[in-house]
């Protein structure tokens, strides 16, 4: 009994990561243009912004703040630079989900599982 109650609990233990928001991960990012634009990567209450394109501003770290939908980019340089405000959750008919990089005035990038 000792040990089923020692398993159970590992388990769930373990699955707690797999019930962790939705937008933890890596994620690849295309622009307007449908150009792959960089990787996006969350952990935790920070995310890092890689640009395909060398020597950009808007590549580097920053905090966030998670929301049930999505995140709030707290700075960086993708909030500075960039002017990105939020990253939101959506549905993604080939993926299931995706993320949309919005600033104040417009969708900017959308991100899918990489």
């Amino acid at each position: 009994m000792r040990r089923f109650a020692l398993v159970f609990a590992l388990t769930a233990l373990t699955a707690t990561a797999a019930f962790a928001q939705a937008y933890q991960g890596n994620w690849s990012c295309r622009d307007a243009s449908t150009e792959r634009a960089g990787i996006l990567t969350i952990y935790g209450q920070v995310y890092g912004w890689a640009s395909r394109t060398p020597g950009d501003p808007n590549s580097g770290t920053g905090m966030l703040t998670p929301y049930q939908d999505g995140i709030g980019v707290n700075d960086g340089n993708l909030r500075l630079n960039g002017n990105v405000q939020a990253v939101r959750v959506i549905n993604d008919p080939s993926y299931g989900v995706a993320l949309q990089m919005e600033t104040a005035e417009a969708i900017v990038m959308l991100c899918t599982p990489r």
